[in-house]
């Protein structure tokens, strides 16, 4: 685990050089509008490492290229079995990188999409992050025996707003250590409308030090959704060497758009349907509308 001085001082590395840079003007995007990199400048990055699919969606590619970047998610309190077995239809049929269910639904989502390659996705601590460490950590192991292969956390927020720095590393780490051993890939839920800007440098921070895949915005269930700004600065902290996942709030393509030329490499999204059949040209379902 990184030592408590050490996080100090990269969070603090952090915040000097976004201070920085906030006093230069940022060009404006001319395909989106953002103040922000020009997306083919900010993905060249991420490009360069390797995620063609996001190749694929820059330069207007096909449907599959936008499904593969999704979430096709399902988090309703009141989501029935009939709900959750239209999803996997879905996202079977549509390509989706994953379903992301409550974690009561993950084994009924892994005999469905058995031999397809949608993979199956769960949340942790969710929506408040307010449960215990050891909870996490029992969550995390149960919905990867359940065939998870996908867990996005939602960090402890009132910990982190206290400046209690390890204790929000040890509750991270309860969630990437089961995962790493299991092959799975760990998400970590800042719930960035939650806090301030150098609160969310400090959460990306941490995540990135406890080892987690992606850092991601929001629960969906939070005050606010997925920014570009935020998720701006979540690609700036943690560098290319992670995913940040756009989450809330994203319900059109013209939305996923603003968040790709910002850095996100995944949406979490409840439109999921409606935003392939838009990058299809096609007019929306009923099914695609989302919530």
């Amino acid at each position: 685990m990184t030592q408590l001085p050490d996080i100090h001082r990269l969070i603090q590395i952090v915040v000097e050089e976004l201070a920085t840079a906030g006093h230069a003007v940022p060009a404006q995007c001319d395909c989106h509008s953002l103040l922000y990199e020009c997306c083919p400048d900010r993905l060249k990055g991420i490009l360069d490492a390797g995620a063609t699919r996001l190749g694929l969606y820059a330069s207007g590619g096909s449907a599959g290229g936008v499904a593969a970047m999704i979430d096709h998610t399902l988090l309703k309190p009141d989501a029935t079995r009939q709900d959750i077995e239209t999803l996997c239809r879905e996202a079977a049929q549509y390509g989706f990188a994953s379903v992301c269910v409550n974690p009561t639904w993950v084994a009924a989502c892994a005999r469905l999409l058995r031999g397809s390659r949608v993979k199956v996705c769960s949340v942790v601590g969710f929506p408040l992050g307010a449960t215990t460490t050891d909870t996490k950590q029992f969550e995390t192991r149960r919905a990867i025996f359940d065939g998870a292969c996908e867990l996005d956390m939602v960090i402890n927020v009132g910990a982190l707003k206290s400046s209690e720095l390890r204790l929000v590393e040890r509750d991270i780490e309860a969630v990437t250590v089961p995962c790493r051993e299991a092959g799975a890939v760990s998400k970590v839920i800042i719930e960035a409308a939650l806090l301030t800007d150098e609160e969310k440098v400090t959460a990306c921070a941490l995540a990135k030090a406890a080892g987690a895949s992606f850092v991601k915005t929001s629960t969906g269930f939070g005050p606010g959704g997925a920014t570009p700004h935020d998720v701006a600065l979540m690609r700036r902290v943690v560098g290319e060497e992670m995913g940040v996942k756009a989450a809330g709030g994203v319900r059109d393509l013209e939305g996923l758009k603003a968040m790709v030329a910002a850095g996100a490499t995944r949406i979490g999204a409840s439109a999921g349907v409606r935003i392939v059949q838009e990058s299809q040209s096609q007019p929306p379902t009923a099914a695609g509308k989302g919530y």
